[in-house]
């Protein structure tokens, strides 16, 4: 799923370099998230399977709607438009450490030391970056720096989401793509930035569909099993799908300080999906709701007809102590 997830969005970015072309960033992001909206309303699967989403969790979507449909794509399309694809393709590895970072911070999720090491590595692959662009001038620098600034938005919008991932990924997208879209069309009516042609539009609109709408849909489902910062990790995928097509498209100006840098990331990005994680730890009693199946070994509880696949329903967790390899997922947010 996450790599799913990685492809559709990684496929976009140089897309919405050529498609987008005199298009203002607010009316880019407008376009790209009504036609994620479409497609978490085409993909909304109903409450008997998954977890619905409910009053309380308006406040947490409506920030992920400001950080990840409004501010993140604002600031991405803005520095597409002004920096090579290839290095904004490149840069959005980003997203990853950032995320593993407000992982740590916000959840605990723990870093290791061969995390850390990718972290480290992601980093300074993104230095490189930034000093090639530093040689092609200043517009293209700041350019590049727009794109960090989305990755910041993005990492914190991966971040949030998290604790949504266990709800209707149909209507999490469609609650948050809505948000965003008409925020974004909001603005750009109010600084009469709206010009757009019919082919400009219905492209954009396409990419939201799929790079938006099915992209964070299989990011949410990916979120389950692997949560914040791992799922961020094979995300970081995203970015060299998106080089490489740039790369097809016609950008072949390929620096030593892009090459370095993108070696770099390839190793750190190696280093961190190739992680495996197995301990003793304990979960404690917990009481939620989400999609499960009881073939899973964590959930134990009956029924009087015992539903067949996956079902979701508010059910309670006993305390368990045993051993096995494990992200931390919804079931395993313990200390280390």
């Amino acid at each position: 799923m996450a790599l799913l997830a990685a492809l559709l969005f990684g496929a976009s970015t140089p897309l919405i370099q050529r498609v987008g072309i005199g298009v203002s960033a607010w009316m880019t992001a407008a376009m790209l998230y009504a036609g994620a909206a479409v497609a978490g309303l085409l993909l909304h699967s109903g409450t008997a399977k998954e977890a619905a989403l409910r009053k309380q969790h308006w406040p947490r979507l409506l920030l992920m709607a400001l950080c990840g449909a409004v501010f993140g794509p604002v600031a991405f399309a803005w520095g597409l438009q002004r920096t090579s694809d290839v290095s904004a393709s490149l840069m959005l590895t980003l997203e990853a450490v950032f995320t593993v970072l407000l992982s740590w911070l916000l959840y605990r999720e723990p870093i290791d030391r061969r995390v850390g090491l990718a972290i480290i590595l992601l980093t300074l692959g993104s230095g490189f970056l930034v000093f090639d662009r530093i040689e092609n001038g200043a517009i293209q620098l700041i350019g590049l720096l727009a794109v960090m600034v989305a990755t910041v938005a993005w990492a914190a919008d991966n971040t949030l989401s998290r604790k949504l991932a266990d709800l209707d990924p149909g209507q999490v997208v469609l609650g948050k793509a809505t948000v965003g879209s008409a925020c974004s069309f909001l603005i750009a009516a109010a600084t009469g930035e709206t010009a757009l042609s019919q082919s400009a539009g219905v492209g954009l609109f396409l990419i939201g569909v799929t790079g938006y709408g099915l992209s964070l849909r299989f990011y949410l489902l990916a979120q389950r099993a692997l949560g914040a910062a791992r799922t961020g990790s094979v995300f970081a995928t995203a970015p060299f799908i998106g080089a490489l097509i740039a790369f097809g498209l016609g950008e072949r100006v390929l620096s030593p300080w892009l090459l370095g840098g993108a070696a770099l990331m390839v190793m750190g990005i190696v280093l961190h999906i190739s992680e495996r994680h197995e301990h003793k730890h304990n979960h404690e009693a917990l009481a939620h709701e989400h999609a499960h199946s009881h073939d899973d070994g964590h959930h134990a509880h009956t029924h009087a007809q015992m539903p067949a696949g996956v079902h979701s329903h508010s059910h309670q967790h006993e305390q368990m102590t045993h051993s096995h390899p494990h992200t931390p997922d919804l079931h395993h947010v313990h200390r280390h």
